[in-house]
């Protein structure tokens, strides 16, 4: 499937990325048309979204404060008020987990980071993954997703 791509100017999308960490493990570009196809691909209307690269200390303060789970997690979404198709939110990234887990399964610490944005933009956009149902189908998204931009099923290749 052909991709038709916009120009960034021509979206409504004012995405941000920040390495608070110093330890980016992907091209700030790359993780920005990541999110935006995901955002193109379910009619997304408008957006702003900030993207923050975390070690796994900040992303487990995060967990713990804002969900009651103790230890780090690959990713959280925060909707900071933004009704669907209209976006405005946060997705933090750990890129160490993302290190750590790409190592394990075989794939570029990259892929990972994009594998965890687009999951923690589709929590925005509506998604969930809380039953296996609706695990599998989230997951099959972020597969059609990265496949189309080019990494191939990540998420299904990890199941394998």
């Amino acid at each position: 499937m052909s991709v038709n791509r916009r120009t960034t100017a021509e979206l409504p999308y004012d995405i941000t990325v920040t390495d608070e960490c110093g330890i980016i493990a992907v091209d700030a570009g790359s993780l920005q048309r990541a999110i935006e196809w995901t955002l193109v691909r379910h009619a997304c209307e408008s957006a702003v979204l900030s993207v923050a690269l975390v070690d796994d200390v900040r992303i487990a303060a995060l967990n713990e404060r804002y969900l009651g789970h103790a230890g780090a997690t690959d990713v959280l979404s925060f909707n900071l008020g933004g009704d669907i198709p209209i976006v405005d939110g946060e997705v933090v990234v750990s890129v160490e987990t993302a290190r750590r887990e790409s190592a394990s399964r075989g794939h570029s610490a990259e892929v990972e980071v994009l594998l965890y944005a687009v999951h923690g933009t589709l929590h925005l956009l509506g998604f969930d993954d809380h039953t296996k149902d609706d695990a599998r189908r989230m997951h099959d998204e972020e597969d059609r997703i990265l496949t189309e931009l080019g990494f191939g099923a990540v998420y299904r290749s990890e199941a394998s």
